[in-house]
């Protein structure tokens, strides 16, 4: 398979950060368990969670990438529907962000094994629907059409997107499980955090679909 560096890599570089670093669902399940049982379980959870992505990645590139090189309406409406769906999940953390933070500091079920931490965390990585909605609709804005070869793009995209993802993820993981008591003592500190991975994924969501727009 060809492989074709797009040229505006380093604004995906950029975008996936923020995507990555805003506090979804990967992000808070990280925390909770570290919260819970510790930097280990976390960085743990955070591997599981990256091989799941990346599974999402592949799939979507595979499935994807033939039909958005062949037309070219599918490609601008996918980003369309991805902006929009990525607003609705910030605005959906930020009206539950009380609830995510009631139950990140639940401790019932027991310390899971490390086998068993992986499983869930590979679950929370294929099933996030931030995820899927990056990869689906974000993700093809930076590919270049005109080189075609938009498999390879987008599964070279996909993959540099988990690793961010699994160093960033693996920070909060430590960085949470370094201070477990202090963030469980305090829920709204929580909330906070959710909130303010929603209002990060509605800013990019509104960006992308503006940016959908000038390019159609």
């Amino acid at each position: 398979m060809t492989l074709i560096i797009p040229s505006r890599l380093w604004e995906y570089l950029i975008a996936a950060t923020l995507i990555i670093l805003a506090p979804g669902p990967s992000v808070l399940f990280t925390i909770a368990r570290a919260i819970s049982w510790g930097r280990a379980t976390a960085v743990a959870t955070v591997l599981g969670n990256a091989l799941g992505m990346f599974t999402i990645s592949v799939l979507v590139a595979v499935g994807l990438g033939p039909v958005l090189q062949r037309y070219h309406a599918v490609y601008i409406g996918v980003q369309w529907v991805g902006a929009l769906y990525l607003v609705y999940l910030g605005i959906d953390a930020i009206r539950h962000s009380k609830e995510h933070a009631e139950s990140m500091t639940d401790l019932s079920g027991g310390k899971p094994s490390v086998a068993k931490t992986i499983r869930q965390g590979y679950l929370v990585g294929v099933l996030n629907p931030k995820s899927m909605v990056f990869f689906a609709a974000i993700l093809p804005q930076f590919t270049d059409h005109a080189k075609g070869h938009l498999t390879s793009q987008l599964l070279l995209l996909g993959a540099i997107f988990c690793i961010i993802c699994f160093f960033s993820d693996g920070t909060w993981g430590i960085v949470a499980g370094t201070i477990r008591n202090w963030l469980s003592s305090d829920a709204r500190r929580l909330e906070r955090l959710r909130v303010s991975g929603g209002v990060v994924m509605v800013g990019l969501g509104i960006i992308t679909f503006v940016n959908s727009l000038l390019n159609s």
